[in-house]
C-alpha cells in the first residue's frame, strides 16, 4: 500500500448484460511491508453505461493495530449510443493512520475527481478485452488541472481456468521526497489468478510503482491472494 493505497482495481470489462462482485484477501510480502489487504469490488452494467467501485483496507502496517489505510474509488461510464466510446466520471479518496513506537498520527488521501472519455474493446467471446481512459484530474488542495491516463485489461486462458488482468495508471501529481520534487506517478497492478471454479480463485498481484505514495523511484511489491466471486 502507499499513500494512495494498494489498489486492486480489476475492472474486468465483461458483456453489457453481465455483473460481477468479488472479495479479495492479499498478503503483501514486499520489502518492508508484510501486511494484509482486503478488497471489495463491484462492476455492474446497465442500458446507460456501467458502474464500478472498490474499497481497499490495509491492516496492521507498522505498529498500528487494526485498519491502517482505507481507500475507495467509484466510477461511472455513461453511454447513450452504440459504439466503443463512453463518457467517464470518477471519485477517489481515503484516510489512514500510522504508529511507530509512542509516535502516531493520521492522514487523508486527497479527494480526486476525474472526468474524461474511455474506449473499450472486447473479443466476441469475451475471452479478452481492454479499456483505455483519458481524464482531467482535479486533486483537492493540490492540483486544479492535472491529468490521468489509464489502461485496464483482461485475458482468460485455458477455458477460463487462468485469468490475467490488471490496470496501469499514469498521472500528474507533485510529491516531495526530502529536497527532491517529482511531478509524475506511474502505478500498475497486473494480477494472475487460477480459477478453481466460477467462485474461488488463488493467485498473485505485483504492484509496480514509480514515485507512488511514500516511495521515490521504482518499487516492485508482490502479493499472494485469494478471491471469491459472487
Amino acid at each position: 500500500m502507499g499513500g494512495r493505497i494498494f489498489i486492486t482495481l480489476v475492472i474486468i470489462v465483461l458483456a453489457w448484460n453481465v455483473k460481477s462482485q468479488n472479495v479479495q484477501l492479499h498478503y503483501d510480502f514486499g520489502e518492508g511491508r508484510n501486511h494484509f489487504t482486503t478488497t471489495v469490488e463491484m462492476f455492474k452494467p446497465d442500458k446507460y453505461g456501467s458502474t464500478f467501485f472498490f474499497v481497499d483496507m490495509d491492516y496492521s502496517v507498522g505498529d498500528v493495530e487494526g485498519i491502517s489505510l482505507a481507500y475507495w474509488e467509484i466510477a461511472r461510464a455513461f453511454k447513450f449510443w452504440e459504439g466503443p466510446f463512453a463518457l467517464h466520471t470518477e471519485y477517489n479518496g481515503g484516510m489512514g493512520q500510522w504508529k511507530a513506537g509512542d509516535a502516531s498520527g493520521a492522514f487523508t488521501v486527497e479527494n480526486a475527481f476525474l472526468n474524461g472519455v474511455e474506449y473499450s474493446w472486447n473479443a466476441d467471446d469475451f475471452s479478452k478485452g481492454f479499456t483505455l481512459q483519458a481524464m482531467h484530474k482535479y486533486i483537492q488542495g493540490k492540483h486544479d488541472a492535472s491529468f490521468q491516463l489509464t489502461a485496464v485489461w483482461y485475458l482468460n486462458m485455458l477455458k477460463g481456468k487462468l485469468s490475467f488482468a490488471g490496470f496501469a495508471d499514469y498521472w500528474r501529481e507533485d510529491f516531495m521526497f526530502g529536497t527532491d520534487k517529482t511531478k509524475f506517478v506511474f502505478l500498475a497492478e497486473p494480477q494472475l489468478w487460477y480459477n478453481f471454479n466460477s467462485n474461488f480463485s488463488l493467485g498473485s498481484e505485483i504492484e509496480v510503482a514509480n514515485n507512488f505514495g511514500a516511495f521515490k523511484g521504482l518499487k516492485v511489491m508482490p502479493t499472494i491472494g485469494a478471491k471469491y466471486t459472487f
